[in-house]
């Protein structure tokens, strides 16, 4: 069980990681403190949302055995987003509709955002395949 939530924790990271460099990159102007604040000061809720879309997203690269790359990358956002809303809807029973938005009335920098998220995890997948291929006695 101990490996399994060090696992959580370190997909949750990885998907702060790459939030806060998409909103680094991407948001117009400064961003507000909670859009890029470090991970031990993320609260418990959004740690546990990121993980799990971190999950889902993975799942969805391996299903396709990696065929997402041929997706657009306002597909791979959509995808993120969607994910995330479910995860909004999980942790807030009456949420503000600003945090349960449809895709299309997201900002662009979010959308970017997003975008750079799933590829970061397709990334991540395809890395891990790398090394596994490489393993002596296989």
């Amino acid at each position: 069980m101990m490996e399994e939530n060090k696992m959580q924790d370190d997909r949750g990271r990885v998907f702060r990681e790459a939030w806060i460099a998409g909103v680094g990159k991407y948001y117009p102007g400064e961003p507000k403190p909670g859009y890029v604040s470090p991970w031990e000061d993320t609260p418990d809720w959004e740690r546990s949302a990121a993980a799990a879309v971190y999950g889902q997203v993975l799942d969805f690269v391996k299903a396709t055995d990696g065929a997402t790359a041929k997706l657009t990358r306002d597909q791979k956002s959509r995808f993120v987003a969607l994910c995330w809303t479910g995860q909004i809807f999980t942790h807030f029973p009456e949420p503000k509709p600003s945090y349960v938005a449809d895709w299309d009335q997201l900002p662009d920098w979010q959308k970017a955002t997003d975008a750079d998220i799933f590829e970061r995890i397709e990334h991540d997948f395809h890395a891990a395949r790398l090394n596994d291929r490489k393993r002596p006695g296989d």
